[in-house]
């Protein structure tokens, strides 16, 4: 196995062009656990660890793919807190300094905890190769289990995000309390100016993917202009149309059943935690 390690994007670039057969690597959190267990075995692995590049987040926002968990929850939670609040869930300590929402993307875990977030909050994933860069947006990125839209030459150099307009939250549930593949997961986004929601489902399909339905029914039954106190029936109605969105299966962590009802059940407790929070003008729940 070759060990390609590049100080610039424009060398990984060369380098990928050159060997698109070489798996990229940054924290290594997951790469390294296939390797350790003879999953993977490529013919050669790309570093991307010295390129600067990809190290750095700007306003706007335009965030690194080599930026890990633990700098977006410390430097980026107050405009991002949706992902912060996801990335707070990914392992522990260590995995969170090591770990990264590049590699999260690139792995296309249906189980990856950032993808509902990327995907309720319009996401766009920047890629590039030495033939250009490409913007593709979040709800596009996902083609299947572990298949993302890459071409062999491509990179993941950084992720696009608006700074949140509205409260935004997340919600996991796992086997335990900590350090675990999520059974399924939630993410919202509300977005006040626009008078609409985003809504998406992780661990619960083939891949990450929008409740579109829900969305459109909490557009047309809120009014984000003279906010009240929500109605119980909008709760109910919206974690069952979030829970219609899915399409999960039964395996060691969870059966279909339960996802589906665990979905309903996160999709109405984290839209009471973002609308209080919208009455209140303070985030009601971490």
């Amino acid at each position: 196995m070759d060990f390609l390690r590049p100080e610039t994007l424009a060398e990984a670039l060369e380098l990928k062009a050159s060997r698109p057969d070489a798996v990229p690597i940054a924290g290594g959190t997951d790469v390294m656990v296939e390797l350790n267990y003879d999953h993977r075995r490529p013919s050669a692995l790309l570093d991307l660890t010295r390129v600067p590049e990809l190290q750095q987040w700007s306003g706007g926002l335009r965030v690194g793919a080599g930026v890990p968990y633990v700098r977006i929850i410390d430097e980026l939670g107050d405009q991002l807190p949706g992902l912060a609040m996801a990335s707070r869930t990914v392992g522990s300590p260590q995995i969170r300094n090591r770990g990264t929402v590049g590699g999260n993307l690139g792995a296309a875990s249906p189980a990856g905890d950032t993808h509902p977030v990327l995907l309720a909050s319009d996401a766009v994933v920047e890629v590039a190769s030495v033939r250009g860069t490409r913007m593709i947006p979040a709800a596009e990125f996902y083609l299947g289990v572990k298949r993302n839209a890459l071409e062999p030459d491509e990179l993941i150099v950084a992720v696009h995000l608006t700074p949140a307009q509205g409260p935004q939250q997340f919600s996991k549930v796992g086997t335990r309390n900590a350090m675990v593949i999520a059974v399924c997961s939630f993410a919202i986004s509300l977005f006040p100016d626009e008078n609409r929601v985003g809504a998406a489902v992780g661990s619960a399909a083939p891949t990450p993917r929008r409740a579109l339905e829900a969305e459109q029914f909490l557009a047309s039954a809120l009014d984000f202009k003279a906010p009240k106190p929500l109605l119980d029936s909008v709760k109910r109605e919206f974690g069952e149309l979030v829970s219609r969105a899915a399409s999960p299966i039964d395996d060691v962590r969870g059966s279909a059943a339960y996802r589906k009802h665990a979905l309903a059940v996160m999709a109405r407790r984290t839209l009471g935690w973002a609308w209080q929070e919208l009455l209140d003008g303070e985030r009601a729940c971490a």
